[in-house]
């Protein structure tokens, strides 16, 4: 997985792409420990993310709650397939997911 990010300020926009499993949650995890000290705004764009394991469900929220303390958090661009392990495991519930102004947009024939 890489972890692309974009400070603006004590804004953070944080770009994860491939799979967030085992191992790179860990990474994140890690990660995050640092980079978000001084963050009270942090987005989590997700439009790269082809897999979510467990283990990056808890760093997600780990994650989210944290930043609960220190500022707000959401998470934008879901794909379908990672926003259903979100929906299945309940995690949408507590995530802030803003949902795809585009999705709703979109026509398919």
């Amino acid at each position: 997985m890489e972890i692309k990010k974009n400070f603006d300020g004590s804004a953070l926009t944080v770009q994860l792409v491939g799979r967030l499993d085992a191992v790179t949650a860990f990474e994140l995890d890690k990660d995050s420990q640092t980079t978000l000290n001084s963050v009270t705004d942090l987005t989590v764009d997700l439009a790269d993310l082809e897999y979510i394991s467990s283990a990056g469900l808890r760093t997600l929220l780990k994650i989210q709650r944290r930043m609960d303390k220190q500022g707000a958090m959401k998470i934008v661009n879901v794909r379908e397939n990672v926003r259903e392990v979100l929906d299945m495991t309940g995690f949408s519930n507590f995530l802030t997911i803003e949902e795809d102004k585009r999705a709703k947009f979109s026509v398919s024939f």
